[in-house]
């Protein structure tokens, strides 16, 4: 019997009936507490990031969504609670756990070497190489070839690339330390402060870069202070409060004073909002 005709295929094709859900979610947290000593940076969290979805995290400073992110990625452990990847229960000692797994992260600082150009920067440490070991040296004919192919197939973007990186605009960078990324394959990016002090343009570069993303069926997960841009481009927003999840909303159903609101006081006037 062929994939195709195959039971599971079935499955997992069939449409949704009656609201239930059919796949998955890709990311699945669930009742996670992280303790610093006797510091709770998060509080039981419970939420679930769908598979091409752009789901943002906000809050105030130290809400927890730093942590949050940092469970995700690897860099902590949790203290009590569970992560699913596709369905499956994960645990990541470390960032390489995570990437194992299929999630990336770009952090805010980039951590991109100036004097070096965009390809160098996406391969950096994890080159192509020919040749048998202990002769092996870089294949730089595919290093350049498969930088092309992320940044005009995947990004869109048509960037000289063997430009060095500090003659690149904010905008610019950020989609290299994307590119970064996606030369790991990944199916979930974790992006942090993606737009942060960026122009008005460069924002918008980011923005349609990442909704381009998520079109392809990479999954989101942006951690930001920037409230009216998550409103216009995410699909859903997790509002964290002291370290726990205090709502998850659709940007059809709130707006800026709402959000403000449920960041700053973890309530609305309706009272708490409940947890995913």
């Amino acid at each position: 019997m062929s994939v195709e005709d195959s039971p599971a295929s079935e499955e997992e094709s069939a449409p949704e009936a009656d609201g239930e859900r059919t796949t998955e979610p890709k990311i699945r947290v669930e009742n996670v507490t992280k303790q610093f000593g006797r510091i709770v940076a998060l509080e039981d969290v419970s939420l679930e990031v769908e598979p091409g979805e752009i789901y943002a995290l906000v809050g105030d400073n130290g809400a927890g969504k730093s942590t949050l992110m940092n469970v995700l990625s690897g860099v902590h452990e949790p203290t009590s609670g569970q992560i699913y990847k596709d369905g499956r229960e994960v645990h990541f000692g470390n960032p390489s756990d995570a990437r194992d797994n299929g999630i990336e992260t770009v952090y805010q600082d980039l951590a991109l070497m100036n004097d070096l150009d965009i390809a160098t920067n996406i391969f950096m440490g994890q080159f192509p190489r020919k040749g048998g070991w202990p002769l092996q040296i870089i294949d730089w004919d595919e290093t350049y070839e498969r930088t092309e192919q992320i940044m005009m197939d995947q990004l869109g973007r048509d960037l000289d690339i063997r430009t060095e990186v500090e003659f690149l605009s904010g905008g610019q960078r950020q989609l290299v330390a994307i590119g970064r990324a996606l030369a790991f394959d990944p199916d979930v990016i974790i992006l942090d402060e993606p737009t942060s002090a960026l122009s008005v343009d460069a924002t918008r570069l980011v923005q349609d870069t990442i909704d381009k993303l998520a079109d392809e069926g990479i999954t989101i997960i942006i951690v930001s202070h920037n409230i009216e841009s998550v409103l216009e481009h995410a699909d859903r927003i997790g509002v964290l409060f002291r370290g726990s999840l205090v709502g998850t909303l659709e940007p059809s159903e709130t707006d800026l004073e709402e959000l403000n609101e449920l960041m700053t006081t973890g309530t609305l006037e309706s009272g708490l909002l409940d947890d995913d």
